[in-house]
């Protein structure tokens, strides 16, 4: 198994978790085909330049508004128009809640992964920056929503990642200490999240990092597929 243990970087082992927190998009599923897609009937709807399947993989991430926003500017950062950017997010939102999963897909091993983990007894939860609108019908379509103990989107809380808030919720949910927990995912999002909740944490290395290799955010661990997480374990 080619993985990037942490203790192989910092001396230090992952002990075996009580919760495991895993993040939807650029983890579980690689949504960019379908939420690109959206984006530029969007875009076409409004009489702008679509953008392309390439740009989109750059821009998720941080949320639909976010992404919504990139689209429109063009870029990661800035705030359009407000009356652009509500007439835009309301076209892409009715679009995406009808096209969630035409050409969305599981990554190789995250079945694999989950069974495994599920077979290890521990409690699972989804922490997305993703709305709720989308996440659990995307996760039913997907078949896996029912492994999951506990879903938390990017507006199931008054703040969302890279806050540490979604990811205390859930180890207060479950009664375990932060310890006791880890958070897997692919951003940077969600290093700096692990980090101010004092969870430790393994990311991916594929999804959607801005593209930037998720090794400089210095996560615990790095894997190539979620089936290969349990073997991090002491």
């Amino acid at each position: 198994m080619n993985i990037l243990r942490k203790h192989e970087v910092y001396d230090m082992e992952l002990s075996k978790p009580k919760m495991v927190l895993i993040d939807l998009d650029g983890t579980l599923v690689d949504s960019a085909p379908d939420i690109a897609d959206c984006m530029d009937e969007m875009m076409v709807a409004l009489g702008m330049p679509a953008r392309g399947e390439e740009k989109a993989r750059q821009w998720i991430g941080n949320g639909a508004p976010r992404l919504v926003k990139r689209a429109l500017l063009d870029s990661m950062d800035g705030e359009p128009d407000p009356t652009l950017y509500e007439k835009a997010y309301g076209i892409f939102s009715d679009l995406y809640a009808e096209r969630l999963c035409v050409r969305s897909r599981l990554y190789p091993g995250v079945r694999e992964g989950l069974e495994a983990l599920r077979g290890m007894e521990l409690q699972l939860a989804c922490v997305t920056n993703k709305p709720a609108r989308f996440t659990e019908p995307l996760l039913e379509q997907l078949g896996i929503g029912p492994v999951f103990g506990l879903i938390l989107s990017g507006d199931s809380l008054p703040r969302k990642k890279p806050d540490p808030l979604p990811l205390r919720h859930a180890a207060e949910f479950f009664s375990v200490t932060p310890a006791q927990s880890l958070m897997v995912g692919d951003s940077e999002n969600d290093v700096k999240a692990a980090r101010a909740a004092d969870f430790p944490v393994v990311c991916v290395d594929y999804g959607y990092n801005h593209g930037n290799d998720i090794r400089a955010a210095g996560p615990d661990a790095v894997i190539h597929s979620l089936a290969e997480l349990p073997g991090l374990f002491d």
